[in-house]
């Protein structure tokens, strides 16, 4: 065997350290990753196209569109009171809740006013579809990160109160419940003793929450930090709800522009985070979940007795004019403008749903994180995309 001189060692150390300067040199091109439209993380037909470093985001941009269904024009020719069956099926998660902003603007354009009784149950379901809605999120952002049992307690304890939504409605998912000048049926014998009762197992459920998700270390590390919104930059995209408040601004429309529920008449608390990461967003959505149960509860001792309907013409005509209402649905700010020429239905109709700027931060707020902060920051800002596409 011949033996390697020193000159060849050094030869071939020179040519390594030279092929390592030209490798250093050369530019590399970046990975593009998509996620979606087919994907468990997205949460529906969203399509996420990012640009990769290596582990990390230089640039991410949301796809939508998939699910457009046109509601905005196919309201333009239904009656007023079939507009109902078709906005329950925009946020599905919010059920009762999305029909009452286009309701209170109808009734805003027609000069009617919903008696006290219809006021304080049309509140009350409000109420229990923010609970159901927000139960699916405590649940679903765990197993996000990989915690399968918060997601199956979610799902049991969503059921006891979409349980009372169908019990004083009849429909679990889409109610259509609520009518120009109040609400449909009156509640049945029994159904604020069983509300209240099934709050009890909501704040349980808050509790195991607390205990499983937030008292679990990978899930502070995976959310503290991680995909903070400052709140000048939550403002300037039109962020509401739980993802403004968690940012530190401190505005509910509950409390802040009150119309046509009975929320003034409650004693309750608006609960904000200064931190405006996805850990600010869970919790705040957990402590609304309870300060919910407190304000069901206090509806339920207050339901006044009296009539469930004002006075309304049999066939709906809706004056000319234009109005505008919004309301803080589970998901943020949901409103809709409304412009009748006086017919059986409206001439135009525009809605503002709050996932719509939920997803639209994502190519600001997904800049220069790593890959596995992408499901992390999408979950914590909760969305839904039939909320989206409309």
């Amino acid at each position: 065997m011949t033996a390697i001189t020193d000159r060849q060692k050094l030869a071939y150390i020179a040519g390594q350290a030279a092929d390592a300067r030209v490798n250093i040199e050369l530019e590399t091109e970046g990975m593009t990753l998509n996620m979606g439209p087919q994907h468990p993380a997205t949460h529906g037909t969203l399509r996420i196209v990012a640009k990769l470093d290596g582990e990390q985001v230089i640039a991410a941009d949301p796809i939508m569109g998939y699910m457009h269904r046109g509601y905005e024009k196919l309201a333009e020719v239904r009656t007023y009171a079939q507009v109902t069956t078709l906005v329950n099926r925009i946020d599905w998660l919010g059920s009762f809740a999305n029909e009452v902003p286009f309701i209170l603007a109808s009734e805003q354009l027609m000069g009617i006013e919903a008696p006290p009784r219809a006021q304080w149950i049309r509140t009350l379901l409000f109420e229990l579809s923010r609970v159901a809605n927000i139960i699916l999120f405590l649940g679903d952002m765990a197993v996000q990160l990989g915690a399968l049992t918060p997601v199956f307690f979610a799902f049991r304890d969503r059921e006891h109160v979409l349980n009372q939504i169908e019990s004083a409605t009849g429909g679990r998912f889409h109610p259509n419940f609520d009518r120009i000048g109040g609400i449909k049926d009156d509640l049945p014998k029994g159904w604020l003793a069983e509300t209240k009762a099934t709050m009890a197992n909501v704040r349980k459920f808050c509790d195991e929450m607390e205990e499983l998700v937030m008292g679990s270390q990978i899930f502070e590390a995976r959310t503290r930090g991680i995909g903070v919104i400052p709140p000048d930059v939550a403002q300037q995209y039109g962020l509401s709800g739980a993802n403004l408040r968690a940012s530190g601004v401190d505005w509910d429309i509950r409390r802040d522009n009150n119309i046509g529920l009975v929320y003034d008449k409650l004693d309750w608390k608006v609960w904000t985070h200064t931190d405006g990461d996805s850990f600010a967003r869970f919790w705040v959505r957990m402590q609304e979940t309870r300060e919910a149960c407190n304000m069901i509860e206090q509806l339920c001792d207050g339901v006044p007795s009296g009539p469930i309907m004002a006075k309304v013409p049999r066939i709906i005509k809706v004056p000319a004019g234009e109005a505008f209402v919004s309301t803080e649905n589970p998901l943020g700010e949901m409103g809709y403008y409304i412009v009748s020429q006086g017919d059986l239905t409206p001439f135009r109709v525009k809605i503002r749903t709050a996932s719509f700027n939920n997803v639209s931060i994502t190519p600001w707020i997904l800049r220069g994180v790593y890959v596995p902060d992408i499901i992390t920051i999408l979950a914590s800002l909760y969305f839904i995309l039939g909320d989206i596409d409309r």
